[in-house]
């Protein structure tokens, strides 16, 4: 073959993958439901198909026909932006086809040149790759550490920083499942003249009252953007930018990814806005979400497993091939569990990462502990 062949480096790249054990491809959901984030078993259930079919009776579109800005504006997609900013407590919302356009078109669009980002080392790759594609400087902090965040924002003040500084994090962590300790973040914010936002994205349903998350405890505030993705807990898809009457504005007019993306499906939008009020009316899913949480932490604790406090709970195992062993045998034995290799997660961590939902009852958690401890001792 050539060396300069088409595709030559793509080959290669994807050679070194498989050496490596991180070479990932597309396998069928089958088993038992341990791998998902449809965390209130909304996906699937009655409650979104009565809607989706009264959604389809009221002849809404499949389609939107086009970019909000041209005929894709729809009444659905304005209904759910003020059903979700009276939900959240924000003075607007916008709507986004998935949590990663948002992210992307926050990151590229608001920071300003001369602004400073401040992130978590941990921060999803969607905000990444909006940070790449703006115009603001951009450092890491370390996970969790408020102080760390306070400190980055001192030192670039006293080395004449003079722009906005802004603040991102998330409230829950996908692959460690820990929190964020989002009021001393706030407190951060708040004496640096600094903008907040906080990806709820794995918090958005299971946590708070009516499942507004874990930042609606900060209260309403003009420096929080808070992002509350749909296709998780609300069984959906799409995402919520929710903040100041500003932010949507800005991003209307000058956010590429909103601008010259065909909107998202009016059905889908009043899809949405019925997952948001079956979580509000129904708490007894989120409390039945939680009693699974505690059961599967119980089980993982006899086997000498740390919890995370969270429906995400990783096994640490470390070795790349030993990881995929273990998640090979797991699906054999009936349990759709997934091994997390780098680059998602940092070089020599890779693990197990076990979800929690209510698409499985305990005595799924049961058999899933058993399955482990024995996958575990053999690999």
């Amino acid at each position: 073959m050539m060396a300069n062949a088409p595709f030559t480096a793509h080959r290669a790249d994807l050679a070194a993958l498989a050496a490596d054990d991180r070479r990932r491809g597309l396998i069928a959901r089958a088993g038992r439901d341990f791998a998902s984030n449809d965390y209130l078993a909304l996906a699937n259930s009655d409650a979104l198909r009565g809607a989706l079919a009264e959604g389809i009776a009221r002849g809404l579109p499949a389609g939107s026909g086009g970019s909000r800005l041209l005929r894709g504006n729809h009444a659905e997609h304005e209904a759910l932006e003020a059903h979700a900013a009276r939900h959240y407590g924000s003075e607007a919302s916008l709507f986004f086809p998935t949590g990663f356009a948002a992210n992307a078109a926050l990151f590229a669009t608001l920071p300003q040149r001369g602004d400073l980002i401040v992130h978590d080392e941990l921060i999803h790759a969607s905000a990444h790759d909006g940070m790449k594609l703006g115009r603001a400087g951009r450092v890491d902090a370390r996970h969790n550490d408020a102080q760390s965040v306070d400190d980055m924002i001192a030192r670039w003040r006293r080395g004449g920083g003079t722009g906005t500084p802004w603040i991102a994090v998330e409230s829950l962590y996908s692959m460690d499942g820990d929190r964020a300790p989002l009021a001393d973040l706030a407190a951060v914010a708040g004496r640096h003249d600094a903008v907040l936002v906080v990806d709820e994205a794995h918090a958005t349903g299971v946590y708070g009252p009516d499942g507004q998350g874990l930042a609606h405890g900060l209260g309403p505030r003009d420096n929080l953007i808070t992002l509350h993705t749909c296709g998780k807990a609300l069984g959906c898809e799409g995402a919520l930018l929710c903040g100041p009457q500003i932010v949507r504005e800005f991003l209307i007019n000058r956010g590429r990814p909103f601008i010259f993306s065909t909107a998202p499906s009016p059905l889908i939008a009043f899809l949405v806005r019925q997952a948001l009020e079956i979580v509000a009316n129904e708490p007894e899913r989120q409390a039945l979400l939680h009693a699974r949480i505690r059961r599967a932490e119980a089980r993982l604790a006899a086997l000498g497993l740390p919890a995370s406090g969270s429906q995400i709970l990783p096994v640490a195992i470390g070795d790349n091939a030993r990881t995929m062993r273990i998640a090979g045998a797991m699906q054999a034995a009936g349990f759709d569990i997934r091994g997390i290799r780098p680059p998602t997660v940092p070089h020599g961590t890779a693990r197990l990462r076990l979800a929690i939902t209510l698409n499985v009852r305990e005595a799924d958690i049961d058999a899933m502990t058993d399955a482990l401890a024995a996958a575990m001792a053999a690999a």
